[in-house]
């Protein structure tokens, strides 16, 4: 009896399920030619060997593990931890210090209603990625953290959500913001997806994290740092009345498509994305002069900045087991209202294909072998150095001491070839993983030293170090992938 009573008063203990999944890449690549171990600049030439080392835990647990084709409660808690903490040599190697939670969210699914997923915490999403570039044009709520509902019925997906975005857009204040997206796979061979996300800066009197312009601040006094020692000049003694900051009004938006399909002849896949952004103005800038720092507030001249994109990407199986070709391509066209007198990486345009084959020796041995070439445009004159004796800073080939434009050219061509050998334990596959890769690169770029380094550019004549025209780079990388 006793037994019986005990085993009634006793609640009932449920089996806490969890697990870790993550990404690892880490490389070797002694550079001899002066470079930081980066073949380019970036990612427009294709992921590899123009990114760095990376790692990522997922860890979860699950109180109520969900149980396929059930429509009983469940529950699961994640936390994501993710870094470079082996990025830099020296004192900079293994510091954890690097590392940060980026994620922490807990998902409920079938409460209410059968189908149905709340998220609460970061919400953070994206629908695929370009794997050549390792972009991923659709993503949604990036440093937001809220709610967000996903509902399944049938070949289609819905998900809403709402929460606050401050940590994304770098604001001291509560920046709210709300979106979704609905994906549709109505067949096998063909998926589309669309959404958006819209957030906005709040603007509060007396609140210094809200959006605010000082008056009177052009783009030109703010780049060339004078609009300080102008106003003073105009008003002489007036220190203390520096104009004060008006209110003003920051919001940014998003809108993105992709259609996927595929599995025709050696067509395994093929995705466009398309996506539309608004870019959230930058809220304040600083200057200092005579011993005094000045803040200066920029919305109004930072507001009208626009980023359209196209990405694709195909993946074909020319020789099953045997040969594989993907194809990728990007299109950027970035405007700013604004500025129009200055280059910057929000005037200019860029488009860029990247190919890559692989062949398999044997399973688990391949060669790989990638080939790129990209334009990037600067639509407000000079950005790009394409000699060592360039002028410094050059309008219309007449020297310009105060810097509007920065290089001797408007256009940067740049060309990549990779190739190596490629051990797959998994098998054949171009993006399978954990892959361990031994690989030599080689960029032609019209820019000089167009690669991370440490090279002097200014052109004084009492530098200690020379430089030297270089448009050649070489690299060899020893490189490990993995997803587990």
């Amino acid at each position: 009896m006793l037994t019986m009573l005990m085993t009634l008063l006793t609640p009932p203990v449920h089996a806490i399920e969890g697990g870790v999944g993550g990404y690892l890449r880490v490389m070797s690549r002694p550079d001899m030619e002066g470079g930081a171990g980066q073949l380019g600049h970036w990612n427009l030439y294709g992921r590899l060997m123009n990114e760095g080392p990376w790692a990522a835990l997922d860890l979860y647990v699950s109180p109520l593990a969900q149980k396929p084709g059930s429509d009983a409660v469940w529950t699961t808690a994640h936390a994501k931890i993710e870094g470079a903490p082996y990025a830099l040599a020296g004192d900079n190697a293994l510091n954890l210090s690097d590392m940060r939670i980026t994620q922490l969210y807990t998902r409920v699914g079938n409460v209410g209603v059968d189908g149905l997923v709340w998220q609460v915490g970061t919400l953070d999403y994206w629908h695929d990625d370009v794997g050549l570039y390792d972009i991923r044009p659709t993503t949604l709520f990036q440093g937001t953290v809220g709610a967000s509902a996903l509902y399944h019925y049938g070949f289609a997906d819905l998900r809403v959500g709402v929460g606050d975005a401050a940590a994304a857009y770098g604001s001291t204040t509560s920046t709210p913001t709300a979106g979704g997206s609905l994906r549709v796979h109505p067949w096998s061979w063909l998926d589309m997806a669309f959404g958006g996300q819209v957030a906005t800066i709040p603007t509060i009197a007396g609140n210094t994290g809200s959006p605010y312009s000082t008056p009177g601040l052009t783009v030109e006094d703010a780049i060339r740092g004078e609009f300080v020692e102008g106003w003073l000049v105009d008003n002489p003694g007036q220190e203390l009345n520096f104009p004060d900051p008006v209110t003003a009004k920051a919001s940014a938006s998003k809108l993105f498509g992709v259609v996927g399909f595929g599995g025709w002849g050696p067509l395994t896949w093929s995705r466009h994305w398309f996506s539309a952004e608004q870019v959230m103005p930058e809220l304040m800038g600083a200057e200092h002069y005579d011993g005094i720092d000045y803040t200066l507030y920029t919305t109004d001249i930072t507001d009208e900045r626009t980023v359209l994109s196209y990405a694709t990407q195909s993946e074909l199986t020319l020789i099953p087991q045997r040969l594989d070709l993907v194809i990728a391509g990007l299109i950027g066209v970035h405007r700013d209202g604004d500025n129009d007198i200055s280059p910057s990486d929000y005037a200019r345009t860029y488009r860029s294909v990247v190919a890559r084959l692989q062949t398999y020796a044997t399973p688990n041995v391949h060669w790989l072998l990638e080939g790129s070439a990209a334009e990037e445009v600067s639509t407000n004159g000079n950005q790009y150095r394409n000699h060592v004796d360039s002028i410094f800073a050059s309008q219309d080939g007449v020297s310009n001491t105060r810097g509007l434009e920065v290089g001797d050219a408007d256009t940067r061509i740049t060309f990549q070839g990779k190739t190596g050998i490629v051990l797959n334990p998994l098998g054949p596959g171009i993006f399978a993983r954990p892959s361990l890769r031994l690989l030599y690169g080689v960029q032609y770029s019209t820019q000089n030293n167009a690669f991370g380094n440490n090279f002097v550019d200014s052109l004084s004549e009492f530098n200690d170090f020379e430089n030297e025209e270089r448009h050649l780079h070489h690299l060899m990388a020893l490189e490990a992938e993995a997803w587990f």
